[in-house]
């Protein structure tokens, strides 16, 4: 399997996915040493599901981090442009709507969905802007976002370490654990050049969503920011 590149050509990212979707969910609890779990729960209480609630879980993967979602009582669409992902999830848990979607072209009506989620996916998108601005057409007016992403640490010397553990210790753990660790190299350096909590609340701002706050979670390691479609 050839691995992305910072580019993210969709063909090569996709591919990249299909070859880790086997083991990715035990690679990522083993990589976030367990916090993966805590994440995806600040997620559904970030999102504030309610039953009888339309929810798009983008980027979905296997359907785990719809689970949580689907337990508070929504109804959740888990969607992934990785084909490998989605056949690993609908065998695994077949209760699942799974659905293929690019999020460049959600195969979505307008306004379809209450509130909408994506979780270390929005990184691997081709065009960062395009995606919000499309995950902004398919919720209704005064529906929710909820983006968990990777950031950056707020503390200057755990920064260090964590850019030091990306770059170095974490292709190695995942040469344990994955079944293609190459990919988790891309994955390590695409963590590395993204925005950090400030730059990605702005770009939210300009694609249209409003009332953009965020909360990091793990020192910053992870952040959660939120928004509102203007009604």
């Amino acid at each position: 399997m050839a691995r992305a590149q910072l580019d993210k050509q969709p063909h090569e990212v996709a591919a990249m996915f299909d070859g880790v979707a086997e083991r990715y969910d035990l690679t990522n609890d083993v990589l976030s040493l367990g916090q993966a779990r805590l994440w995806r729960r600040a997620v559904r209480e970030a999102l504030d599901v309610r039953p009888g609630e339309r929810v798009l879980d983008l980027a979905a993967g296997t359907g785990t981090s719809s689970e949580p979602l689907r337990a508070a009582g929504a109804f959740v669409v888990p969607t992934d442009f990785s084909l490998g992902m989605l056949r690993t999830g609908k065998r695994r848990q077949p209760h699942l709507p799974l659905v293929a979607g690019d999020a460049l072209r959600l195969p979505f009506a307008d306004g379809a969905f209450d509130a909408a989620t994506i979780s270390f996916g929005l990184r691997n998108v081709a065009d960062v802007d395009a995606a919000l601005r499309e995950l902004l057409r398919v919720v209704r007016p005064g529906g929710r976002l909820v983006v968990c992403e990777f950031s950056h640490p707020t503390w200057a010397p755990f920064r260090t370490v964590y850019v030091e553990y990306l770059m170095r210790a974490l292709p190695r753990v995942a040469r344990a654990v994955s079944s293609e660790p190459d990919a988790y190299a891309y994955l390590a350096e695409s963590i590395r050049a993204w925005p950090d909590q400030a730059g990605l609340a702005r770009r939210l701002a300009a694609a249209g969503w409003g009332s953009v706050r965020w909360r990091d979670l793990t020192g910053g390691v992870v952040a959660l920011h939120h928004g509102v479609r203007a009604g």
